[in-house]
């Protein structure tokens, strides 16, 4: 009996926790009878279903809420789609009312139909040759009624066709001035405007402590902040920036030779595809760069065999005003040699000098062969680098044809630039073989003139 209601109490337990989940967490005294707990679910089970009652009624006024908003938007789509097609009614009246007027109006135009079209067209041309002109750098917004007539619809005015020809006429007007103005540069001064010197459409000038060729860049994106002129990526060559230095530093009046680029800008802005030294020697690929440490080495080994066969020359040059012998330097060695056998017979003090000569003469030609290979060498590097640079063209051309001549460049100018670093490499180092073959017979052809005077001498006081 026990167990039974101990079951019976757990199920109802469970039942009571199913029914009324939102009660499960409030705080509640322990159940000490059945009846207690029977009672407890009965309540539950009420306050249940009172809560459920209010969700359904809550749910039922959104629902009619909600019906009634779509019968509203339903209506106001309605009513839109009827104004719409009105609007599309008048809008396609519209259309063939101005179809008609378009047409009345070509009919009593007559040829002034055209004449006022080829006016458009002309302004809108001049508009655009005036807007990429170097002169609307000096002149603001001179382009845009122009454009503004170009793009016009309606009959245009007198004044807007005398615009027409009063601005060709100013525009050729200004192509013959040298004028400075002020006027900011990207780039330059901060910001700030500096004085501007404009040789007529061709190139403008901007003294910024020194010349800089500056071009204009009317369609840039930084033209809304005032910066309709902007320095070249690469300035040109110096002697054309001397030309612009004397240009701007002129006095008014004063005539001087400037530079003028014909192609307005065109010209000067291709310097900054050409390449420099850096980038042509770049060109040679490997082969140049070996020619390069050949050059560096043997001509800083060849100035250090100059330099010692000057300092060799001096030392035998102040051995001859002495008459005391040193080892420091050739011709000292060989007296002392002589110091040796002097009162042996002459054939063996012949013998003795010209041992010592022999064995200084090594010393002397030390470095000459390697200096006159490395000079010829270097042209022969070139050469191969040439062949090379030809190979690589001609796979260019078996691969892509030469519709581009661009694609050849490369092997071409690594042909080249070899070729170039060669001769550039072979012309000092043959030099400085020269010079220091030179030193080195001076100074053996000293040796062998003071050797001759000591035997010469010797003879003479065993003569005497």
């Amino acid at each position: 009996m026990k167990m039974i209601i101990k079951t019976i109490a757990a199920v109802s337990l469970g039942a009571s926790m199913l029914a009324a989940p939102a009660f499960a967490q409030a705080d509640r005294q322990p159940v000490t009878s059945i009846q207690q707990l029977l009672d407890r679910v009965r309540a539950d089970a009420r306050d249940a279903e009172a809560q459920n009652q209010a969700r359904l009624q809550e749910f039922r006024q959104n629902r009619d809420r909600q019906a009634a908003l779509l019968a509203q938007a339903r209506n106001e789509l309605a009513s839109l789609e009827a104004e719409a097609d009105r609007l599309t009614a008048q809008f396609e009246q519209n259309d063939q009312r101005i179809a008609e007027l378009d047409a009345q109006l070509r009919e009593e135009q007559g040829a002034f139909g055209e004449l006022f079209g080829a006016a458009r067209q002309a302004a809108g041309e001049f508009g655009s040759t005036i807007e990429s002109s170097s002169i609307s750098a000096q002149f603001d917004g001179r382009h845009e009624p122009l454009i503004e007539l170009a793009n016009s619809r309606t009959l245009p005015e007198r004044r807007e066709l005398d615009l027409i020809w009063q601005t060709l006429i100013g525009e050729m007007n200004a192509q013959a001035q040298v004028v400075t103005f002020q006027r900011r540069v990207l780039g330059l001064n901060n910001g700030e405007p500096l004085p501007v010197t404009r040789v007529g459409p061709f190139l403008s000038i901007a003294d910024d402590g020194g010349p800089r060729y500056v071009r204009w860049s009317a369609d840039d994106t930084n033209s809304a902040l005032g910066y309709d002129l902007k320095e070249l990526e690469q300035q040109p060559p110096g002697r054309l920036l001397d030309a612009a230095s004397r240009l701007i530093n002129a006095d008014p009046g004063e005539i001087v030779a400037g530079p003028v680029d014909p192609s307005r800008g065109a010209l000067l802005n291709i310097y900054k595809d050409v390449p420099d030294l850096r980038e042509r020697f770049d060109q040679g690929g490997i082969v140049a760069q070996i020619i390069a440490a050949l050059l560096i080495f043997s001509a800083a080994f060849g100035l250090f065999r100059l330099f010692s066969l000057l300092m060799t020359t001096s030392a035998i040059n102040a051995q001859k005003r002495r008459s005391t012998a040193s080892k420091s330097n050739p011709l000292g060695r060989i007296m002392l040699a002589y110091e040796e056998v002097k009162d042996r017979p002459i054939e063996t003090i012949e013998l003795k000098i010209d041992e010592a000569i022999l064995r200084e003469t090594p010393k002397l030609e030390f470095g000459l062969n390697f200096l006159k290979l490395a000079a010829g060498v270097a042209p022969l590097l070139g050469l191969l680098g040439t062949v090379t640079g030809m190979i690589r063209t001609f796979t260019q051309i078996t691969l892509f044809g030469t519709g581009d001549p661009r694609i050849m460049a490369g092997g071409i100018s690594e042909a080249l630039v070899t070729t170039v670093s060669g001769l550039i490499a072979a012309i000092p180092l043959l030099f400085i073989h020269s010079f220091a073959a030179s030193f080195a017979r001076g100074a053996q052809q000293a040796l062998e003139e003071q050797a001759a005077g000591i035997i010469a001498r010797h003879a003479e006081e065993s003569a005497g």
